[in-house]
C-alpha cells in the first residue's frame, strides 16, 4: 500500500467481492463492523454473506435478478449487501423512508423479485407488513427477506439463510469491473427518483480517489450515522473501510452523546454528516466531556467553519451527486479552501466545467451550471431514455442543475456552491423534486392548484413550503391533514410540506412563466421575519 501524500494505493480491486476478498486475506480477525450491539470481523463478515448468498440462490433467486432494500444503517446491513452480491444480485438502493409511491415506481424500472426489510427498524411504520403488500401488487416481486423479526410461512428468514452451509457454487459467480455493481437512486425534478446503474470498477476506482484525497490510512476509524445504502455513505465509509481493511462504526440514528460516547470509546479518526448531523453536533454542548483526541477531521454538506469552530478538528464542505461526481478539501488545506468552497473533484480524472446559458465556460470567478465528464459519470438513467435527454452537452459533459463559482486557492481551483437552477430540495441530504408531489397535492378537493418549494432549515438545509390556491368556497387543509393525505397516497415523509402557505396567485416572470424563484425568495423573507 502507498504511504500517505504518494497517490493512491497502486494495486486498487476492480470489484467490491475482490475488496473484500483482499482484507479478508490480509485482517480476517481485525473489526470490520461495530453497531446495534454487534461487533463483527471481516472473517465473520465473509462467512455470514458467503452462507446468505448460498441460501438465497437456493431458495430461486438467480444471477441477474435484483433487490429491494430496506434496512437501517447496522452491520447486518452489510451483510445482506455482500450476500446480494456474491449470489449475483443486484442492490436497488431504495430507503426505509421509501413508501408505495416511490416503490411502485421503482419496481416498473428495476423489475425486482427480491425484496429485505429490517423488522425492527425504529419507525412506528412497518416495513414487513408493506413488504407484504407491495409482493400482492408488484407482479416481479416473488421473494420477501425478513431482517430481525419473524418471517412468515413463504418469507426468507436472514437469521436462518447466515447459517445455511456455504454452497461452492457461489465461487463461480464473480462479477467483472464492467458490470453493474448496484442501482442506486437520484432526486431529480420529477419528484420520482432516477435509477442510476453504477458499476464495479468505477465505484472501486473512485473510492480509491476519496481515500487518497483525505489521506486515509490502514489505521483510520470511520462512523457513519446517516442511511447506510446511501451513495453518500458507500462512497464516503463503506467501501472506503471494505477496501482499505478499516473499522466502520454505524449509528442507526443520530443522537449527539452517542455520537462522541463512539468517537471516544472506539478511537474515531473520521466522520462526517450529509444532512441533519450538523446541526445536532453544534447544538451538543458536552463535547468537553468526550475524549476525542482520536478524531481527524469531518466532512459535512455547508456549515464547515462553525463545526470546526465548535468541535476543534479540522472539518471540510463537500459537495456529491449520484450521477457520479464528489468533491471536497483536503484536510489539511487551508480554513479558507475547507470552509468557503466544497473543494476540488475527488478524482483527478473528473473534468469540470462552469457553463452559460449557451454552453459557453465562464470566466473564473464567475457563476456558471456545473457540468462535469469522467469515468464514474453515468452515461444513462436505467429505464426510461426521455429522463436522460437533455441531460448531456454535445461534448460529453452532464449537466447537474447546479450553480457554481470557480476560485483559485493554493494553485487548484475550488469550488463554491451557489444555488440550484432545478426546482430540487435537498431535505438533510435527501434530494428530491417538486412536481409529483405537486400533482399529488392537486387531487386534494380543498386545493386548486399548488406549487412546491424549497424553503431555509435551520437542522435539514431546506423543507418543502406548499404554497396553495384553495378550490372555489373550499378552506384549505394544515399540513397535518395534508400530509395524512398524501401519505394515503404512498408519498414518503421526508417528501410531505412541512409549511403550507395560502396564495391566491403564483407570481410569473415578465415572459409570464412560473417565478420559482420568487416564490423561494418569499418564504425565506417570511420565516427571516418571524425569527425577528
Amino acid at each position: 500500500m502507498a504511504s500517505i501524500g504518494q497517490g493512491p494505493r497502486q494495486t486498487v480491486p476492480r470489484t467490491a467481492l475482490e475488496a473484500l476478498a483482499s482484507s479478508v486475506a490480509r485482517n480476517s480477525d481485525k473489526t470490520a463492523l461495530v453497531g446495534s450491539g454487534v461487533r463483527m470481523t471481516f472473517g465473520e463478515l465473509q462467512r455470514q454473506s458467503d452462507n446468505l448468498a448460498s441460501g438465497l440462490l437456493a431458495a430461486g433467486l438467480h444471477p441477474g435478478d435484483t433487490a429491494l432494500f430496506q434496512m437501517g444503517t447496522i452491520p447486518d446491513t452489510v451483510v445482506a449487501l455482500f450476500g446480494c452480491l456474491k449470489a449475483g444480485l443486484i442492490p436497488v438502493c431504495t430507503l426505509p423512508q421509501h413508501r408505495g409511491h416511490e416503490i411502485r415506481a421503482i419496481s416498473a424500472i428495476t423489475k425486482p423479485r427480491l425484496h429485505i426489510v429490517q423488522a425492527d427498524y425504529p419507525s412506528s411504520f412497518d416495513l414487513v407488513q408493506f413488504a407484504r403488500e407491495m409482493r400482492d401488487e408488484i407482479t416481479t416481486l416473488s421473494h420477501t427477506m425478513v431482517v430481525h423479526g419473524d418471517a412468515a410461512e413463504g418469507e426468507l428468514d436472514f437469521a436462518r439463510l447466515v447459517e445455511t452451509s456455504r454452497d461452492p457454487a457461489i465461487d463461480a459467480i464473480r462479477p467483472g469491473p464492467d458490470e453493474v455493481l448496484m442501482l442506486q437512486l437520484s432526486g431529480g425534478s420529477t419528484g420520482l427518483p432516477k435509477v442510476i446503474p453504477r458499476l464495479h470498477g468505477e465505484y472501486m476506482a473512485y473510492v480509491a480517489s476519496w481515500e487518497h484525497l483525505l489521506g486515509l490510512g490502514p489505521d483510520d476509524v470511520h462512523l457513519w450515522s446517516l442511511p447506510l445504502i446511501h451513495n453518500a455513505a458507500m462512497i464516503y465509509h463503506l467501501f472506503p473501510a471494505i477496501s482499505g481493511s478499516r473499522k466502520l462504526v454505524l449509528m442507526q440514528r443520530f443522537e449527539a452523546r452517542e455520537f462522541f460516547t463512539l468517537i471516544e470509546e472506539e478511537r474515531v479518526t473520521y466522520s462526517g454528516s450529509i444532512g441533519p448531523v450538523a446541526s445536532g453536533i453544534l447544538a451538543y454542548d458536552r463535547i468537553a466531556d468526550h475524549d476525542i483526541s482520536s478524531l481527524r477531521f469531518l466532512t459535512t454538506l455547508s456549515g464547515a467553519d462553525r463545526i470546526e469552530a465548535h468541535v476543534g478538528v479540522p472539518v471540510m464542505n463537500a459537495y456529491g451527486i449520484t450521477e457520479g461526481l464528489l468533491t471536497c478539501a483536503r484536510p489539511t488545506a487551508s480554513p479558507h479552501a475547507r470552509h468557503m468552497t466544497v473543494g476540488i473533484p475527488a478524482s483527478p480524472l473528473d473534468e469540470i466545467r462552469l457553463l452559460d446559458p449557451s454552453d459557453n465556460e465562464v470566466a473564473l470567478g464567475d457563476i456558471g451550471e456545473l457540468c462535469f465528464r469522467g469515468p464514474s459519470c453515468f452515461s444513462a438513467y436505467k429505464g426510461d431514455p426521455a429522463q436522460t435527454s437533455g441531460k448531456f452537452t454535445s461534448n460529453g459533459f452532464f449537466r447537474t442543475g447546479d450553480l457554481m463559482r470557480a476560485h483559485l486557492i493554493d494553485g487548484e481551483r475550488h469550488y463554491s456552491f451557489e444555488g440550484r437552477l432545478k426546482d430540487n430540495i435537498d431535505r438533510g441530504g435527501e434530494k428530491f423534486g417538486t412536481e409529483d408531489i405537486e400533482v399529488l397535492i392537486n387531487q386534494h378537493p380543498a386545493i386548486a392548484d399548488s406549487k412546491v418549494v424549497a424553503m431555509p432549515d435551520p437542522q435539514y438545509g431546506e423543507k418543502a413550503c406548499a404554497y396553495l390556491i384553495a378550490a372555489p368556497g373550499a378552506v384549505l387543509p394544515g399540513v397535518k391533514e395534508l400530509g395524512a393525505f398524501l401519505g394515503a397516497l404512498g408519498l414518503a415523509n421526508f417528501k410531505r410540506p412541512e409549511r403550507i402557505e395560502a396564495i391566491d396567485a403564483f407570481p410569473t416572470t415578465r415572459v409570464g412563466k412560473l417565478d420559482r424563484q420568487a416564490l423561494r425568495d418569499m418564504i425565506a423573507a417570511k420565516l427571516r421575519a418571524e425569527r425577528g
